[in-house]
Parts: structure tokens; sequence; C-alpha cells
């Protein structure tokens, strides 16, 4: 499962990402996060540290250098 999902994010860092205009107001982007909760945590729990960090990634949120827990 997890080399499943680690290349779904691989997938749409390469085919989808470059047509879509960077928006992402953390380092590291938000796919490249989630990617490396996914290998730290498992699918389970680093989707989910991946997921709380896509909510956070707003115009109200925070912005910079935001590393994985």
């Amino acid at each position: 499962m997890k080399p499943l999902v680690l290349a779904a994010i691989w997938l749409y860092q390469r085919a989808i990402s470059p047509f879509i205009p960077s928006s992402c107001r953390y380092l590291p982007t938000c796919s490249h996060y989630s990617m490396e909760a996914v290998e730290r945590y498992g699918v389970v729990m680093g989707g989910w540290v991946g997921l709380k960090r896509l909510v956070r990634c707003n115009p109200w949120g925070g912005k910079g250098f935001d590393p994985v827990p």
C-alpha cells in the first residue's frame, strides 16, 4: 500500500503539479511534506499528518519552513 501512495504523490508531482501555479506557503511543498510523512509514519498516520498540513495551507495560515514532525 505504501509504495502505491508514494507513487501517486510522485505522479502528481511530475504530471499535474507543473501545470498548476505554485501557491504553497510552506517549505517543503505540501506534496513533498506528504511524501516524507508517509515514508516516515506509514500510510495511515502519514496521510493524516499530510492532510493536516494541506488544511493549514491557506491564505490565513502560517508560512515558512515547516518540517515533518
